[in-house]
């Protein structure tokens, strides 16, 4: 992404990204756009709570726990495996969206490394194979730097006491919760 200069803009980035319109109103407002996040968050989670209690759910978890198995009884576990994927890829596409017209700027440093290892800390942490497991490992990573703010620490000397935070967080889950605090499935 960061030599496609054509497309991407490169190392310049792409700067002045508008803000959405929705119904002839111009979201410009911080209220506004928190408003439009928040309902597009709890319909997709609404969303997907339909669809992990759907068949298509439940032929996902039996992937999950024996592939052959689903196999065998006529399940096309590719075509359901592209079809999650899919669907992952409208979620993180709709997000990417507001996070871009939010700040109306995007460059190739926005999406990092730490990001990702962030967001598998929220898994860890929550617990994988359930929707309020995220959530739950979402407001429990975002809030501890929060926290930190009311120490009074140095912004440069917090920002290692955060990883350092995040690091003994993921060591103290995996040795006595490894499923995380709400999940089924433990990561062995």
């Amino acid at each position: 992404m960061n030599n496609w200069v054509e497309f991407t803009g490169g190392p310049l980035s792409l700067p002045g990204i508008p803000q959405p319109t929705l119904f002839g109103v111009t979201l410009s407002a911080h209220w506004q756009m928190l408003l439009l996040v928040w309902t597009l968050a709890a319909l997709s989670f609404w969303l997907l709570s339909r669809l992990v209690r759907a068949p298509f759910g439940r032929v996902l978890r039996a992937i999950r726990e024996d592939e052959v198995f689903t196999q065998s009884l006529g399940k096309s576990v590719t075509g359901f495996k592209v079809k999650a994927f899919v669907i992952s890829a409208v979620l993180a596409a709709v997000a990417g969206s507001l996070y871009a017209v939010y700040i109306t700027f995007i460059d190739p440093t926005s999406f990092t490394v730490q990001e990702s290892i962030f967001m598998l800390a929220i898994v860890i942490v929550g617990g994988a194979g359930n929707l309020w497991g995220s959530v739950i490992g979402a407001v429990v990573l975002v809030a501890l730097p929060e926290l930190l703010r009311f120490v009074g620490l140095p912004s440069a000397i917090a920002a290692n006491v955060r990883q350092v935070l995040y690091g003994s967080l993921l060591v103290v889950m995996m040795l006595w919760r490894p499923q995380g605090l709400l999940g089924e499935y433990r990561f062995d």
